[in-house]
C-alpha cells in the first residue's frame, strides 16, 4: 500500500481570498515503511509575503522570487503523488490550497476521497487533548528539537513518525523469523534449546479410541439433514 503524507506552507489561511502555496514536502511511504523517495518543491506566490506568515515559516518574498511558478511543476508533483492516498495534519487546510492551485493552473482537483486526516484520528484517540502537531509530538516522543520554525518537508517527516504511532505503530515482531533464521545459520543454539540438555517427554496418544469413534458416530446421527450428506 502506498501512502504519501504531505504538508505545505502558505501566504495565509484562505486560497479563496488570494493565498497561495509556497512550499510542499512529500514523504512516500508503502507497508508503512519510509522508502527514501520523497519530493520537497518551493513556488513563488506571485504576491507579497504577508509579515505573520513569514514568522511562522521563515520564507520571505526574496527568497521566493526566483522560484518556480506551481503551474511549471504541477506535472512533476502529479506524477509523485500517483494514485495514492494522501496524509495530512488537519488535511481540509492542505487539500483547500492544493486544489486552489490545481485550478488555477487548469488541471483536475485531487479528490478528496484519497484524504486521511492525523487531526480527524487523534480526535478519537485522544479527546481533549491538545492536537497540535508539537502537542502529539510531545505526547508520542517524537523528537521535533530541530523544528525551530515549520517547513512542509520537515513536518511532514514528523507527520509520518505521528501517523504511524497514531495507526498502531511499528510492528517491531516482523524481523523474529528473519533473526532465527540468521541464528541459524550462523551455528548459534542458546544451552537452554541444546538436544543434550533438554528433557523429551513422552508423545501423547493421538489417535481416537474405539469407543471414541463409537460416540462420534452417534453424536453425527442425531444431526438432522446435514451438508456432508447432500454432497
Amino acid at each position: 500500500m502506498r501512502e504519501i503524507i504531505f504538508d505545505t506552507e502558505t501566504t495565509g489561511f484562505d486560497p479563496q481570498s488570494g493565498d497561495r502555496m509556497v512550499e510542499i514536502g512529500c514523504i512516500e511511504m508503502i507497508d508503512r515503511v519510509e522508502t527514501g523517495n520523497n519530493f520537497h518543491c518551493y513556488y513563488n506566490p506571485q504576491r507579497p509575503m504577508p509579515k505573520s506568515a513569514e514568522e511562522v515559516h521563515g520564507l520571505s518574498d526574496v527568497f521566493l522570487s526566483d522560484k518556480m511558478l506551481f503551474a511549471d511543476g504541477a506535472d512533476d508533483l502529479l506524477e509523485f503523488l500517483g494514485d495514492a492516498n494522501l496524509v495530512a495534519h488537519n488535511a481540509q487546510f492542505d487539500f483547500n490550497f492544493l486544489n486552489a492551485e490545481m485550478r488555477l493552473c487548469g488541471r483536475k482537483e485531487i479528490s478528496q476521497f484519497r484524504m486521511i486526516d492525523t487531526l480527524a484520528i487523534a480526535k478519537v484517540k485522544h479527546p481533549g487533548a491538545k492536537l497540535s502537531l508539537d502537542a502529539l509530538c510531545s505526547r508520542y516522543g517524537i523528537d521535533r528539537s530541530h523544528r525551530v520554525k515549520h517547513g512542509a518537508l520537515l513536518d511532514a517527516e514528523l507527520l509520518t513518525q505521528l501517523y504511524i504511532e497514531l495507526t498502531g505503530g511499528r510492528q517491531i515482531g516482523l524481523g523474529l523469523a528473519e533473526d532465527k533464521s540468521a541464528s541459524a545459520d550462523s551455528g548459534s543454539v542458546s544451552p537452554d534449546r541444546n538436544s543434550e540438555n533438554r528433557e523429551f517427554i513422552p508423545p501423547r496418544p493421538h489417535h481416537a479410541t474405539e469407543e471414541e469413534l463409537a460416540s462420534h458416530s452417534a453424536f453425527l446421527e442425531d444431526i438432522k439433514d446435514p451438508l456432508w450428506a447432500k454432497m
